[in-house]
C-alpha cells in the first residue's frame, strides 16, 4: 500500500479522535449528592433547571437517587443549592424516635406512637383541603395526673402551606374545629393555625409548550435534560468516525493490478 494514499486517512482519523476527546470532556459528569430520596432529588433538579443548569438523576438500590451535573457547572450548582437550603436536612420524627425496639413496648413508647399516629391522620385530613400543598399537625397531650390540683390542658399547632391564589383565612375556624373535635380533651381556643402562602413558579418545560402556541410572557424556558443537548454532538461524532473508517478501509484495500504485457493497449 502506498504511503501517500494512507496519509489522508490517518490525518482524518487523528482529527476524529481529537474531536471525540473534546466531546467526552464536554459530557463529563460530576455527582453532586448521592443516597437521596426521590423528593429531595426532584427539588434539587428543579432548582438547578430554574437557574439554567441541567442535572441528571440516577436511581440506585432501594429507590435512592444520585444527582449529577456537568463538571464545568459543578461549583455553580453547589452555590445555588446552598443559597436555596438544599438538600433539606432530614429530622427524626416522633414515630421514629419512639419506635418500639423490643417485644413489649413501654407505656411511653405506646403513648408517643398514639400521638404520632393521631397527628399524621389529622395532617392527612387537612392536606385534603383544596389549595393546601402540605400540612403538619403537632399535638401536645400531656399525661395528666388525677391527683394533681392543676391539670395541664392539651394544645395543638397546625402548619399549612397553601397556594397564594387560594384564600384560606376563611377556613381557619373550620380547621381549628376539625382538629379540636378530632382529639379528646382538646378545646377550640387551644388550637393555633399558621398559614404560609406559596407563590407559583413561572417556569415552563419545553415539552409542555402546546403546538402552535407561544410561551406565556415572563416564562423561562427550561431544558429537561442535558442528554438532549449532547445528542447532535454524538451524531456528528458517529458520522466523523464512520467516515474516517470508510476512507481508511478504501485506501487500505484498494490495490493496483498492472496489466500483463500481452494485454497492454498500444496507441496507433
Amino acid at each position: 500500500m502506498r504511503p501517500q494514499l494512507l496519509q489522508p486517512a490517518v490525518a482524518f482519523l487523528r482529527s476524529a479522535l481529537v474531536i471525540a476527546g473534546m466531546l467526552m470532556l464536554v459530557g463529563c459528569k460530576s455527582e453532586l449528592y448521592t443516597d437521596l430520596d426521590q423528593r429531595q432529588a426532584n427539588e434539587i433538579v428543579t432548582t438547578l433547571l430554574q437557574h439554567g443548569i441541567a442535572a441528571d438523576r440516577t436511581f440506585g438500590k432501594g429507590g435512592r437517587v444520585s444527582v449529577a451535573v456537568d463538571s464545568s457547572r459543578f461549583a455553580d450548582a453547589v452555590t445555588i443549592l446552598n443559597d436555596n437550603g438544599l438538600p433539606r436536612r432530614e429530622f427524626a420524627t416522633l414515630c421514629e424516635v419512639f419506635k418500639p425496639s423490643g417485644l413489649v413496648p413501654s407505656p411511653m413508647q405506646e403513648r408517643a406512637q398514639m400521638i404520632c399516629a393521631l397527628s399524621q391522620e389529622l395532617s392527612k385530613t387537612v392536606s385534603d383541603i383544596d389549595g393546601v400543598l402540605s400540612a403538619r399537625v403537632h399535638l401536645v397531650l400531656p399525661e395528666n395526673d388525677p391527683l394533681r390540683q392543676q391539670l395541664v390542658p392539651s394544645s395543638a399547632s397546625v402548619f399549612v402551606r397553601h397556594r397564594a391564589s387560594m384564600e384560606m383565612d376563611s377556613l381557619v375556624p373550620q380547621i381549628k374545629m376539625l382538629v379540636a373535635n378530632g382529639v379528646a380533651g382538646l378545646s377550640y381556643d387551644k388550637v393555633s393555625v399558621i398559614l404560609v402562602p406559596v407563590q407559583a413558579h413561572d417556569t415552563l418545560v419545553l415539552n409542555d409548550v402546546p403546538a402552535g402556541g407561544g410561551a406565556p410572557e415572563g416564562a423561562r424556558r427550561v431544558v429537561a435534560s442535558s442528554g438532549d443537548g449532547l445528542l447532535p454532538y454524538g451524531v456528528a461524532l458517529l458520522v466523523v468516525v464512520l467516515g474516517g473508517a470508510f476512507v481508511l478501509w478504501r485506501h487500505r484495500y484498494r490495490r493496483v493490478y498492472p496489466l500483463p504485457p500481452s494485454e497492454k493497449v498500444t496507441s496507433p
